[in-house]
């Protein structure tokens, strides 16, 4: 619903012609005269009063029949993290096996605060522990091709085995002797134009994409744990990288199929029902009913919605595609507005090729 008390109105509206960056992320303003929503910051002339109204979340916006400006592309750059935590995140990935202080980071000139409190908001872990997970599965990766425990320990910065073994058995549920046949599900994060989303990917591909806010996220973290046997890790390989860069190709309209390995552990039905839907061509939707013929199982519509549920990987496992026998939108793990969204924007695509 939009937002109505006129004092935050008010408040919003002042904030958007200031161009206050304390509001990005806080309101959504939605323009009427053209349909599009922005962030308090957006560069685009301002809208009068009258023609405008304010949300609070992006998915409400998007509800209401508002598209994402091109120009200051807010579910993108309202979720994306600030330059500090950008740099803080930089200096982790530059620096894999030295623990980034407090000290450090006010030598790069980077606010402790600002990173503990972005940290806590939108990973739900603090600052250190990232790190204490991004630096125990690089030792894990060197274990795994062979280096001697005590060279890991010390070269991350440890001055005893003990205290590496405490934390590498806490983080990973073995010691370094016997963690080298377990797996490992590495974590990272991404921003789209529908907002922040968690890529998880093993060493044979993406096991999970999935919008941040999907209520089921927690239930799908402890299933990919039971399936594949492994624990999750913050860090990024060479999939992940991929398949950011193949994310960013399909919401600029260039990428019509994803090219990325997939690891999708399930049951030899849900198998089946992932490649089917992997199968419907970009702008067209299907229903269960056909997806269940398809398969030459009339009678499994229930099993094969069952299944479409639990598709762990958005986008390019394209459950979006995916609507009711009568043409209505039904039921989207990240959320009908978005599925909406998705159904029409690979539409123009498609037109336009």
């Amino acid at each position: 619903m939009p937002v109505t008390e006129s004092d935050k109105i008010d408040n919003y509206y002042q904030a958007l012609i200031d161009r206050n960056s304390a509001f990005t992320g806080i309101f959504y303003v939605g323009v009427k005269t053209t349909t599009v929503f922005c962030i308090a910051t957006c560069r685009a002339r301002k809208p009068k009063k009258e023609n405008v109204e304010f949300f609070e979340n992006f998915k409400e916006a998007l509800q209401n029949g508002y598209r994402p400006c091109k120009v200051c592309k807010p579910t993108e750059n309202a979720n994306k993290p600030p330059e500090q935590v950008e740099q803080a995140i930089e200096l982790v990935k530059l620096n894999p096996k030295e623990k980034i202080s407090d000290y450090r980071l006010r030598q790069e000139n980077i606010s402790p605060d600002l990173v503990r409190r972005w940290f806590k908001d939108h990973y739900s872990m603090t600052f250190h522990s990232y790190q204490r997970m991004y630096r125990i599965n690089n030792a894990y990766k060197e274990l795994k091709e062979g280096k001697r425990t005590t060279d890991a320990a010390f070269d991350l910065g440890y001055e005893s085995l003990s205290g590496f073994g405490y934390t590498y058995k806490k983080i990973l549920g073995k010691s370094p002797a016997k963690s080298q046949a377990k797996n490992v599900v590495l974590i990272d994060r991404t921003t789209t134009p529908l907002g922040p989303m968690f890529i998880c990917a093993t060493e044979k591909g993406i096991c999970l994409l999935e919008f941040t806010d999907r209520k089921m996220l927690e239930t799908e973290f402890k299933d990919l744990q039971h399936l594949l046997k492994a624990e999750i890790l913050t860090g990024e390989n060479a999939h992940i990288k991929q398949v950011k860069r193949e994310l960013n190709e399909y919401f600029e309209g260039k990428r019509t199929q994803f090219d990325v390995a997939l690891d999708t552990p399930g049951t030899e039905f849900q198998s089946l029902v992932w490649e089917k839907l992997k199968q419907i061509p970009l702008g067209e939707t299907t229903n269960y009913q056909a997806l269940a013929e398809n398969l030459e199982k009339p009678n499994a519509v229930r099993a094969v919605a069952n299944a479409n549920g639990h598709n762990r990987i958005s986008i390019i496992v394209p459950c979006h595609r995916v609507i009711g026998k009568d043409g209505n939108l039904t039921g989207y793990g990240g959320g009908i507005e978005r599925k909406k969204w998705l159904i029409e924007f690979e539409k123009k695509v498609y037109q336009a090729q």
